[in-house]
């Protein structure tokens, strides 16, 4: 690994200060990553420098780097042409390529007396009739649930004619959401005739559909059907108000995609929210994979999202920077062949936009990555907070409790990825402090603890992204102390509580910041603070029962403190102590079989 990081340092040091394109290769000379720069020599002398100090992506892609090609172009739009080109020539491992694999949708009518229309990727069951195929599955999607809406049709698992009236009709007959067909009381036409209406809607929209059901709802009320026609004129309302009624609307008429990433455990997840017209007609999710600089990613997501073909609207609204918006801009007005504008909003309605599409980017990597959104926006909140490098995937928390100067323990907790990681959880007697000082303990267990990480103890190997300190600034100044005479730079900060014991900011060695009026970052923080007070203090009691033990053994003649401190940590209870044999008690505290014998007479006379 980096055995041509010389060779690679020399050679990226000669480079002219021009733009153009790099290609990086393997060592069997394939490319493996493409880049323009608007100077060649810094970016790519980046790489090859402070190689620890690169993310996860880039460290990894450095680490294969064993030569590379550059081409020299007379402005860097001419190079972000040629990377566009070359990328799509080349497709290297390490750019992104965005690749779709869901397929196309249909819209399936199922067969048999009583079918359903659904949602599906393939078109190979010779009993159903199929739609399509359509692009989007999300507009497919929608446009099925407005149909069993608008229509009333049956969404549950039950087959029919075989459950008629197995069991009563669910919810959605009760409030007027499907029909009832599990009744047994529509016959197979009436079913047949409501189906062919609602596959008329799906494939002639609402306007021909209205004009078709009004011209059968005057034919019925002529021949004086008129259950018939009332529930005709019924579906007739429904259709119409769902045209004048769109459930996801901008409140103007903007036609626009909205950009937004996800980043948590190391990963990128991004989404595409598209409007047209001010409504939102699709919505499409990528995932990424390893986490690396967010304008990078963002650069990149655009250039290949609008590769092939796909319509560039005048207006795309981020939810951050490009690594150069205008210059963006400029490509893909050559493209589209109008003015096209990328916009971060800062406030008003583009930016509700924004926040939506970062709520979907957020839902689908908590899909992958086992998250609940929640967790993954409190610590892209607290990122933002703190004014952290990136997201805190490894947290540690600390806690000292005590009880006396005899009883004087500290609790360590760790999150990972917003949640509790029980093999991360450590515990610290204090062992150096004299007298009751919270600060001088907090430093004690700190240097003990990152000793062992510099000593390369395997129990405490993992540095982490952020530490928290159940304390305020006094506590984050004391370890900061400590840190700076160990060379540790690690994010530090405390957290205080109110009168209430809920934790109202975090604190720093220089002030404190609130945190309440954020509630996902509240909620977390709170539970990170009782988490490890929780720990601390379960710990300080169960030290505190046990030198209590080992009083009480130390009234038995011949049992001194050592003695009875390992009796405690061979039999751990009282229980064990009073279950043990005279001969396990001879054994374990080296004492005489008559001081044993007196020994077990007195714990099960004392306890």
């Amino acid at each position: 690994m980096f055995e041509k990081l010389d060779y690679l340092r020399d050679k990226s040091n000669k480079l002219p200060m021009r733009p153009g394109v790099y290609q990086m290769k393997d060592k069997s000379g394939k490319i493996i990553y493409i880049g323009k720069a608007k100077l060649l020599k810094n970016r790519v002398t980046s790489y090859f420098h402070a190689v620890e100090a690169h993310n996860a992506k880039t460290y990894k892609l450095v680490s294969q780097i064993y030569d590379f090609d550059f081409i020299v172009t007379d402005t860097e739009l001419d190079a972000l042409v040629l990377e566009a080109s070359l990328i799509k020539l080349h497709s290297p491992k390490y750019n992104i390529l965005l690749k779709d694999d869901k397929g196309f949708s249909y819209f399936q009518i199922t067969g048999g007396d009583y079918p359903r229309i659904r949602h599906s990727f393939r078109s190979d069951d010779p009993a159903s009739t199929y739609i399509g195929p359509y692009m989007s599955a999300f507009t497919v999607k929608q446009a099925i649930e407005e149909c069993n809406r608008i229509f009333m049709l049956p969404t549950c698992g039950k087959e029919f004619p075989r459950d008629f009236g197995k069991e009563r009709p669910c919810l959605n007959y009760h409030i007027k959401r499907c029909m009832g067909v599990c009744r047994g009381c529509i016959p197979k036409e009436e079913y047949s005739d409501i189906i062919k209406q609602a596959v008329d809607f799906l494939r002639n929209g609402s306007k021909e559909s209205v004009e078709r059901l009004t011209e059968e709802m005057n034919e019925a009320a002529e021949a004086l059907e008129f259950e018939k026609a009332v529930k005709l004129r019924d579906r007739i309302a429904a259709i119409e108000r769902a045209a004048k009624v769109q459930s996801i609307r901008s409140g103007r008429d903007i036609s626009c995609d909205v950009f937004a990433l996800s980043n948590n455990s190391g990963l990128t997840a991004a989404a595409v929210v598209k409007y047209r017209k001010g409504q939102l007609i699709d919505k499409e999710n990528y995932f990424i994979g390893d986490e690396y600089d967010s304008t990078m990613i963002r650069t990149e997501f655009l250039m290949r999202y609008y590769e092939n073909g796909r319509e560039i609207p005048k207006l795309i609204l981020l939810d951050g920077d490009t690594e150069d918006n205008d210059l963006l801009s400029e490509y893909f007005r050559g493209t589209a062949g109008h003015k096209v504008e990328l916009i971060v909003p800062k406030r008003g309605e583009n930016l509700v936009l924004t926040t939506l599409a970062k709520s979907n980017a957020d839902e689908y990597l908590a899909l992958r990555v086992g998250r609940t959104s929640r967790e993954i926006t409190a610590l892209q909140d607290l990122q933002k907070l703190l004014g952290l490098k990136k997201i805190p995937v490894l947290i540690e928390s600390y806690d000292i409790s005590n009880m006396g100067e005899q009883t004087r323990v500290a609790g360590m907790i760790t999150y990972r990825n917003g949640r509790p990681y029980k093999a991360g959880y450590r515990r610290f007697n204090i062992k150096d402090v004299v007298g009751i000082d919270d600060y001088a303990c907090m430093q004690e267990v700190l240097r003990r603890r990152f000793t062992h990480y510099l000593d390369g103890d395997e129990h405490f190997r993992e540095c982490p992204d952020l530490i928290l300190l159940d304390g305020g600034k006094g506590h984050v100044a004391a370890v900061k102390e400590v840190f700076d005479e160990m060379g540790i730079d690690v994010p530090l900060f405390g957290l205080v509580k109110d009168d209430k014991h809920r934790t109202r900011a975090v604190a720093t060695d220089g002030g404190e910041i609130q945190v309440n009026a954020n509630k996902n970052l509240f909620r977390m923080l709170t539970e990170i603070q009782d988490e490890v007070h929780r720990y601390s203090i379960n710990y300080q009691r169960k030290k505190h029962k046990m030198t209590q033990y080992e009083l009480d053994l130390t009234k038995v003649r011949g049992i001194g403190e050592k003695k009875a401190l390992a009796l405690l940590k061979e039999f751990k209870t009282k229980q064990g102590i009073k279950n043990a044999t005279v001969e396990e008690l001879m054994d374990t505290a080296k004492i005489s079989r008559e001081t044993a014998e007196e020994l077990q007479l007195f714990v099960r006379e004392a306890f």
